[in-house]
């Protein structure tokens, strides 16, 4: 077993490599295989084959390409497009007008993408083209873009989820309900800012657009089944007990195939472009979560996890105090590290402090990804804010870094009330699964 000291030097010298830029897997592999060969042996060095296959033969894993590539035949259909028009219908007479739409869509196209990096891309493509000429303000159109966006990972199915079910053997099932009232929650609050701001500086806010016949509006509506179909079916058939996470992911693609074919979308063409999209962020998303095991593989072996529930058992710092130090380290580290990293990064070292603490894995797994979306509208290295830019392709970066910043606030208030109010996120896992 190592001390303390050993532990803060492994974990600082990781965190100092990503922050130069080596590629996070890189990064976790090569500390698990220099701790492994500077405590355990050549022999654990060699057990990393095992590791890989143990890591990536998980069968909740399979969803994690499906859901991109329900995400990608989507869009590539023409649903998502259709889905933001319809949406600007029924949200354009509120104070703030297009903009709860970006948020509105975000939400719908998060429920069945699972990914907050496709829904940023996907959604300022159809919005920004949207907002020209309109005299919405700029940093206030791309702030809840990129707001909007980080509800990808946060309302299920979120692909954070299933990485961190995975490295901590918590059940898929239960995370996607305990996102749902918090994805919800976050919604709201994204749109309670628009329309403050709207109330506060009117100007801000652009010019109202005639309403559209209501007949229109109504014919129109037909374009929110698809987004919504999927979801029923993907969610549907989880908790019904039908079918399983992954099968469900299966489910969701074919329903997405049925949607592109009612567009007259489906071809060769469009299914090519979408299996080269999915392959590729698969194979970037597997292999860290591989090198995620290894280390857990090696710290286990460590005797890191004893070490550190015994720290915390000696601090006996309650769990909305631990909550709240875990929280300003996240919102620190999340200034400086993307997502995936960040989660796969921490999560072996972190969790035996919330076990040992007595705070519930569930509850643990959705605290984790709002974190984690929090780093994706964090100046400087926001994955999203990047991904909005090069929609953009004018103006500055930081134009949209301005933007993002009442809706960090946002952020911080949904953090403040998930620790203080945890059954928010336990409800429904309690009600659908049991205690």
């Amino acid at each position: 077993m190592i001390g303390p000291l050993e532990i803060g030097l492994g974990f600082g010298l990781m965190l100092l490599l990503m922050f130069m830029g080596l590629h996070v897997a890189t990064v976790m592999a090569a500390v698990a295989m220099l701790g492994a060969v500077s405590y355990l042996g050549t022999p654990v060095v060699f057990a990393f084959g095992n590791q890989l296959w143990a890591a990536t033969e998980d069968y909740v894993l399979l969803s994690i390409p499906l859901y991109i590539l329900l995400g990608e035949i989507l869009v590539r259909g023409g649903a998502t497009d259709r889905m933001y028009h319809s949406l600007a219908d029924w949200l354009n007479p509120l104070p703030g007008g297009l903009l709860h739409t970006n948020i509105g869509s975000s939400a719908l196209f998060s429920a069945v993408s699972g990914s907050s990096v496709a829904t940023a891309a996907t959604i300022s493509t159809i919005a920004l083209p949207t907002f020209k000429h309109r005299g919405y303000d700029q940093r206030l159109v791309l702030g809840s873009i990129a707001a909007g966006a980080s509800l990808g990972n946060l309302i299920p199915p979120g692909i954070a989820f299933l990485v961190y079910g995975a490295m901590t053997n918590t059940s898929a099932g239960r995370l996607y309900a305990a996102g749902l009232l918090p994805g919800a929650i976050m919604t709201a609050l994204f749109m309670l800012t628009i329309l403050a701001i709207a109330i506060a500086r009117p100007g801000l806010a652009g010019h109202r657009e005639p309403d559209a016949p209501l007949r229109e509006k109504l014919g129109r509506l037909l374009h929110l089944l698809a987004p919504l179909f999927v979801f029923v079916v993907v969610m549907g058939s989880i908790y019904t007990g039908w079918a399983t996470v992954s099968e469900s992911a299966a489910l969701g693609v074919v329903c997405s195939l049925i949607v592109a074919a009612a567009y007259r979308r489906l071809n060769v063409q469009m299914l090519h472009e979408s299996f080269r999209a999915t392959t590729r962020l698969t194979a970037m998303s597997l292999l860290i979560l591989a090198a995620a095991f290894y280390l857990n593989f090696v710290l286990g072996l460590l005797g890191v996890t004893q070490s550190l529930a015994e720290v915390v058992k000696s601090i006996e710092a309650s769990p909305v105090v631990l909550l709240w130090v875990l929280a300003a380290f996240y919102l620190v580290l999340g200034i400086f590290f993307e997502t995936l990293p960040m989660l796969v990064g921490t999560v072996p070292i972190i969790f035996p402090f919330v076990v040992a603490a007595g705070i519930d894995p569930v509850f643990f797994g959705v605290f984790m990804v709002l974190m984690c979306e929090i780093s994706l509208l964090s100046p400087p290295v926001g994955m999203t804010l990047y991904v909005i830019q090069g929609v953009r392709r004018e103006g500055t970066i930081n134009e949209v870094f301005q933007g993002t910043l009442p809706f960090l606030l946002s952020m911080f208030a949904m953090t403040a009330i998930l620790i203080h109010f945890p059954q928010i996120a336990l409800w429904l896992p309690e009600l659908f699964f049991g205690p």
